[in-house]
């Protein structure tokens, strides 16, 4: 017989409960499904509203030139490529990703659009990231997090990574404020989206995997708490779309 697993062994896959040894690689086989479709898939299913939460981001981060960036869960590189021109030649952006799949599909979107001179790529762990303390001036996160097996010690991983003074922003789908727009988020993420996953992706499933992903992901004063628990100073959230999204700061002194 095998040994009874116990609750601290489990996490959560969307609405499935998994062992955590196995969350990174069903994660991973989802974005390497996606990959390919991401952008069009970002601007379909948030109407293109995507691009104004993360410009929102971009314009909390302060970043200045000469400044270095990591861009943690980056994906295709929507920050990554502004970060690059803000911080200039004398400045670093890293784009990070679990997936390397994701980080092809940037690597090769930046590229087409001319931002390679100061960028870095680099397949890395949320959890056990492989910098140095003291590193960066800033952390981004979008859209990732949830993705996370263990978010406790990624948060403490990004900790160690940042300069003292530098910042942590965590924009992430989150907890609609009102009743009604919570409802109707749900009809849309649970009826409407994985269908337009099938259609346009051709990958219904990975979609309903998203919808679940993000329900399970903690509400932004719990993600608040769980910050200043990491060590980070001054912690606060504001509320984007209704709360549909939220981005999180806070600072490492």
């Amino acid at each position: 017989m095998k040994p009874e697993q116990s609750s601290e062994d489990k996490t959560h896959f969307g609405y499935k409960d998994v062992d955590k040894n196995q969350k990174e690689s069903l994660v991973a086989d989802v974005f390497h499904s996606v990959a390919a479709k991401y952008d069009i898939m970002n601007d379909v299913m948030s109407f293109g509203i995507h691009r104004l939460w993360k410009r929102f981001t971009i314009d909390a981060s302060n970043v200045r030139p000469g400044q270095k960036v990591l861009d943690l869960a980056g994906g295709t590189g929507d920050l990554t490529r502004k970060f690059s021109q803000i911080v200039g030649d004398t400045g670093q952006v890293v784009l990070a990703d679990i997936n390397d799949s994701m980080i092809k599909v940037g690597r090769e979107k930046l590229h087409n659009l001319g931002a390679v001179g100061n960028i870095e790529y680099v397949q890395a762990n949320a959890q056990a990231l492989p910098f140095a303390e003291n590193t960066f001036d800033l952390v981004t996160i979008a859209f990732g997090l949830r993705n996370v097996t263990d978010k406790d010690e990624a948060l403490r991983s990004i900790y160690r990574v940042l300069k003292p003074g530098g910042r942590l922003l965590v924009l992430e789908f989150s907890k609609p404020e009102q009743e009604w727009l919570n409802k109707a988020y749900d009809f849309y993420s649970f009826k409407i989206l994985p269908e337009m996953g099938g259609l346009i992706a051709n990958d219904k499933d990975s979609y309903q995997y998203l919808s679940e992903s993000i329900r399970m992901h903690p509400n932004q004063e719990t993600l608040k708490g769980m910050m200043e628990n990491a060590g980070f100073d001054q912690v606060d959230y504001t509320n984007l779309t209704g709360g549909i999204v939220a981005l999180h700061k806070g600072f490492k002194f």
